[in-house]
């Protein structure tokens, strides 16, 4: 706060304040002291009919209204610690139980259950708050501006899921996250993305991962707060546009399993890297696979691949061949994009403030916009130069240029890369969970013929077998021609 203003003394009173100075107006024995008794008697004559009259009401008196209610001073709640200390304990024993039930216990049960429980904690009542996905903008922050301080809070809201990952797999997607949630329950009956479409649509997510950390270091905006397809669902309001957006990715989520999981979110993308370094992971069955395909067929997210057949020589020429244009084709992909990236260095500074807001003003100045805008005259009453506007948008189109090249080298290594991981031939003698793409959600237990004998739900596999759609005994016979990658 600030002190109140006081009254600065005459030009006379300064300059006899020190008397004999240099300067003075009058000389200082001109200059003569009031007696400290009148000066008394003055205040008390001005002060006490005050008091006396504030004794009795007021001095302003405060005007009547029969329909008005003066305002009350208030002190903001602002809350203590107890909240996120819980927040993160709950954060924490749920990736704990999810990764329990998924890797020992091997229950899709527990895992649904759990599922909703996260839906109505992290989504409903906390209302998307704790949220690890958006607090990597926050990260990315903290990291390029050295006057922002990341909080406590998000660091350990950001952190456990990716350890919980690294070690265990996806656990946090499988039943944890309330945007991976919300979609899971709607997966009743999804059909199948063919996979050379599901491979290049999952490059979605590394690009938005790469364009919103570039958006959040130089704070132009969060864009992944901004365009989280379910928070106007859990905090039930938003405008217009925002709830179309999130119906329609929860429409397309009853079609295809979990869309946003899949090819948007950008934490899922980093989640996506760790998982292939797991430590443990889940397995299909518990023993011997018997290659029923019933895994493949239930798994709505296509992170199930089949069995490898050995290749012919011919066959494994034709790799080698598409391994070496991929390696080759790696540099040549990243500097196409890096250029790419650079021509759209001027829409892309668009998302700036500051750009728009110089872009409006010359706008406006040059008299081809009709009226002005809430930013434009704050920008007029602020006192701020429009040249120095104008040189400070041009300076974030320059930056833009660079940061917009990073971004397309981005962009281009990940392409480059995902050709070479498509081109290497990988051994499998059973059907397995990928890595990377399983998100854990056990949906595979409930149907393996192995895992039914090891609940002693059946006695023999060829009971679930026949027992399965018709066509499903058969695929034990078609698989190993449908292996190869």
């Amino acid at each position: 706060m600030h002190d109140p203003p006081r009254a600065l003394p005459v030009a006379s009173e300064r300059r006899a304040s020190s008397p004999g100075s240099r300067g003075s107006a009058f000389p200082p024995h001109t200059v003569r002291r009031v007696p400290p008794f009148v000066r008394a008697c003055v205040i008390g004559v001005l002060f006490i009919p005050a008091g006396a009259l504030g004794a009795r009401g007021e001095l302003i008196p405060t005007p009547k209204f029969s329909d008005h209610a003066i305002p009350t001073s208030t002190v903001p709640d602002v809350g203590s610690e107890v909240p996120m200390v819980l927040d993160v304990a709950i954060l924490l024993g749920a990736l704990g139980l999810a990764s329990y039930f998924t890797l020992v216990i091997r229950s899709r049960k527990h895992l649904l259950a759990l599922t909703v429980a996260s839906l109505v904690w992290f989504g409903f009542y906390r209302e998307g708050c704790v949220c690890p996905i958006g607090a990597t903008q926050n990260v990315a922050l903290g990291i390029f501006d050295s006057t922002y301080v990341v909080p406590i809070a998000t660091i350990a809201f950001f952190l456990p899921p990716l350890v919980f990952t690294l070690f265990f797999g996806r656990t946090f997607c499988a039943a944890v996250c309330p945007l991976g949630a919300v979609q899971e329950l709607v997966a009743i009956r999804t059909a199948t993305v063919p996979r050379w479409l599901d491979h290049s649509l999952g490059l979605i997510a590394y690009v938005y991962l790469g364009a919103s950390v570039i958006f959040a270091a130089t704070g132009t905006a969060f864009v992944i707060c901004r365009f989280d397809p379910f928070i106007a669902f859990f905090r039930r309001a938003g405008n217009t546009n925002m709830l179309i957006y999130s119906a329609s990715v929860l429409l397309i989520a009853f079609v295809i399993g979990r869309p946003y999981c899949r090819y948007l979110c950008p934490y899922g993308a980093i989640l996506r890297v760790l998982s292939t370094f797991s430590r443990w992971r889940l397995s299909i069955p518990p023993g011997a696979c018997v290659n029923c395909r019933l895994c493949e067929n239930v798994c709505p997210y296509g992170a199930i691949h089949p069995p490898t057949v050995t290749p012919s020589a011919q066959s494994r020429a034709r790799g080698r061949q598409q391994l070496a244009v991929s390696v080759v084709a790696a540099p040549l992909v990243i500097v196409g994009f890096t250029w790419m990236a650079t021509v759209l260095a001027a829409p892309l500074s668009q998302w700036h403030p500051e750009v728009r807001l110089a872009e409006q003003v010359r706008i406006e100045e040059s008299g081809l916009a009709e009226k002005s805008t809430d930013a434009s005259d704050a920008f007029r009453n602020s006192g701020r130069s429009k040249e120095d506007l104008y040189a400070s948008g041009i300076a974030w189109r320059e930056k833009y240029r660079t940061l917009g090249g990073w971004l397309g080298a981005w962009t281009g290594f990940v392409i480059a890369v995902k050709l070479v991981h498509l081109s290497i031939r990988r051994k499998r003698d059973d059907y397995q969970a990928e890595r990377s793409g399983c998100v854990s959600c056990g949906r595979c237990y409930w149907y393996c013929p192995v895992e039914k004998v090891r609940l002693g739900l059946i006695q023999d596999v060829s009971e679930a077998i026949d027992g399965a759609k018709p066509g499903a005994s058969s695929a034990v016979a078609r698989a190993p021609e449908d292996a190869a990658v």
